[in-house]
């Protein structure tokens, strides 16, 4: 196995309704939100964490291949690969080269392993983009928004249990860039833009059920060639 490109996927995601990714601070401050979003310590801006980005596409794929009930919701690990029959297991491979494996000790294929090689994909945090960020600011407007919500009595009508959500408003545009290791001639791009057409459908971050982070991709592209007609081509050819 040889390492013949580091191929590098930059591009635009913009956001279509507002995102929530949470900070996990739990104390409440006076004037504050109840779910603040992840912010850069230094420059207090909201920024997408790679790990998110990279989470949330490889459970998607998962869930597509119909393995998540197979492994209990853990991630697919080496020691799955076994119970799938010849198709899938072409499909399930691929998602290790990208993503990696769960570690899993002495019950590992040690012969597989090696098939599969080092982690393909490498997501990085996502910062906004400047020239939006120039905007709000010219604007007077903040980077954040803070939506309220509560829960409706469904026989007395009141609202009950009021609490406050912070998002990254809608039009918010972020830096995207992964890099994608090749080995030999090796062709996982097909998957990696799968992935992303599934983040796209379903959406990032929490509260997606309440229509928060559906996203798309602006702009996508891979060593200088335009990747957003492949991304608009790929057929997911999900049941109805």
């Amino acid at each position: 196995m040889k390492l013949t490109a580091i191929q590098k996927l930059i591009g635009t995601l913009e956001l279509v309704s507002g995102l929530h990714i949470g900070s996990g601070n739990n104390e409440m401050h006076i004037g504050g939100t109840d779910n603040p979003v992840i912010k850069n310590p230094l420059t207090r801006e909201p920024y997408i964490p790679g790990s998110s980005i990279k989470g949330k596409v490889r459970s998607l794929l998962e869930w597509e291949l119909g393995v998540v009930g197979m492994t209990d919701g853990k991630p697919l690990g080496f020691k799955d690969i076994a119970k799938l029959d010849e198709k899938d297991r072409v499909v399930a491979k691929n998602i290790l080269r990208l993503f990696g494996g769960a570690p899993e000790g002495s019950g590992a294929d040690e012969k597989l392993i090696r098939e599969i090689g080092p982690t393909r994909l490498a997501f990085w945090d996502c910062a906004l983009e400047r020239s939006w960020v120039e905007q709000m600011q010219s604007r007077n407007l903040p980077l954040t928004e803070t939506k309220a919500e509560n829960i409706i009595d469904r026989i007395r009508g009141g609202a009950e249990q009021p609490r406050t959500t912070e998002r990254v408003p809608a039009t918010a545009r972020f830096d995207f860039n992964l890099t994608l290791r090749k080995h030999d001639n090796e062709d996982l791009l097909p998957t990696v833009l799968r992935g992303l057409k599934l983040l796209e459908l379903t959406g990032l971050g929490g509260s997606g059920s309440r229509g928060y982070g559906k996203v798309h991709f602006a702009t996508l592209s891979i060593d200088g060639m335009d990747l957003i007609p492949a991304l608009a081509a790929v057929n997911l050819g999900l049941a109805a």
